[in-house]
């Protein structure tokens, strides 16, 4: 499984969703927009922090710790 958060630097919420993903053992690499724009268009970035699985983008948002769990707990 494939998991990147994509935001921005100054994103103040990317960091809780790391500490979840961590807490849920996913593992997962950080992608900011600002270092990666093709990033941005490849995905249709318009919110950070966004959570991409497998090439998919399944939150555009801060997912809720439930969400994260329903989530990963199927695949």
């Amino acid at each position: 499984m494939n998991v990147r958060i994509i935001a921005t630097h100054d994103c103040s919420h990317y960091r809780n969703l790391e500490r979840e993903l961590k807490d849920l053992a996913v593992v997962y690499e950080v992608l900011f927009v600002e270092d990666h724009p093709e990033i941005v268009e490849r995905y249709s970035i318009r919110h950070s922090p966004s959570l991409v699985v497998d090439d998919e983008v399944v939150f555009r948002r801060q997912p809720t710790e439930d969400e994260l769990r329903a989530l990963f707990k199927r695949s």
